[in-house]
């Protein structure tokens, strides 16, 4: 399937998060229904960046990968697995990817992987429900 062209680089596009709780700067590629990649840019963190805000990045590219209509809402249902590898630096540039494993009906099976200037950063594996929220 071929990847079909962004209608906007911003992930508030496809999101209703918006800063300080939108963990994504730019997107990169998303091909709905399969993955999705983005760029974040660490910054206001002199201590280190949160590892917990990995999952959030890689659950909100995941909603965006597996949404298939503009009106999905999302939920983060299970954090499967989730490994740190290093301390991520304040000015770093990561490189967010979310791939949809598998799916059933409104559960999506998400791996992401964070990587930045000295390799991968975080590996995760998530569980997300997509679609109308009640």
């Amino acid at each position: 399937m071929p990847e079909a062209p962004l209608d906007s680089l911003d992930p508030a596009a496809y999101l209703p998060h918006r800063p300080p709780f939108l963990f994504l700067d730019r997107l990169l590629t998303v091909e709905s229904g399969v993955s999705a990649t983005a760029r974040l840019q660490v910054t206001g963190c002199p201590e280190g960046y949160p590892p917990i805000l990995l999952v959030e990045s890689v659950a909100q590219l995941g909603g965006i990968a597996a949404a298939r209509e503009g009106d999905a809402g999302g939920i983060l249902a299970a954090i499967d697995r989730a490994e740190f590898h290093g301390i991520i630096a304040n000015g770093e540039s990561l490189t967010v990817t979310a791939r949809i494993a598998k799916s059933f009906g409104p559960l999506h099976l998400v791996e992401g992987e964070v990587t930045g200037d000295g390799g991968t950063v975080a590996t995760i594996t998530l569980t997300l429900k997509v679609g109308p929220l009640p």
